[in-house]
């Protein structure tokens, strides 16, 4: 295939649902993004997490542009990065739903800078906005971190996505 053959194609629609499938054949791990604004808990589940630059020490997320937390989230100016552990599906998924009280039955506290962390996480980090950039249906959040905790035991594993299921390191898929 030449160059020019790979233009041509370029100009070819993708289909959503073929893009999103293709996607999902990309292993990644499962967090929950949150922060607290006037003592209310704010949350969602969020796989689209990486890290970006170690000085200094920066994350990102992706959020859709169209989220109801990720306003209160930007008024707040901070959020802590929950990274779930393979036991933590049901948090995933409670914190997926919209319009539900996400924080029920979750047991969590407050950070130092003032976000909820999750209780069982792997790890948290505690992060201020860094940065924000419109991508699409989407919003790239870039956070400095200004905290965080690695106090779980060394056994625990991380809760994995992959092809529409949950997963962990040892392969087994709920």
């Amino acid at each position: 295939m030449s160059l020019s053959d790979t233009d041509n194609k370029a100009d070819t629609i993708i289909d959503p649902t073929s893009f999103r499938e293709a996607l999902g054949h990309f292993a990644s791990g499962i967090t929950i993004i949150t922060t607290q604004v006037d003592d209310e808990p704010i949350g969602f589940t969020c796989q689209s997490f990486y890290s970006v630059s170690m000085n200094p020490p920066l994350v990102s997320f992706s959020v859709k542009a169209s989220s109801f937390s990720y306003p209160k989230i930007r008024q707040a100016a901070r959020f802590a990065v929950n990274i779930l552990s393979s036991e933590q599906s049901h948090v995933s998924n409670q914190f997926a739903m919209r319009g539900a009280d996400k924080w029920q039955g979750i047991d969590w506290q407050l950070s130092p800078l003032g976000n909820p962390v999750i209780n069982d996480s792997l790890h948290w980090l505690d992060c201020k906005i860094h940065a924000e950039h419109p991508a699409g249906d989407h919003l790239i959040v870039i956070g400095e971190v200004k905290g965080l905790n690695l106090d779980v035991a060394g056994t625990a594993r991380p809760l994995l996505y992959f092809k529409g299921k949950y997963g962990d390191m040892a392969g087994t898929a709920e």
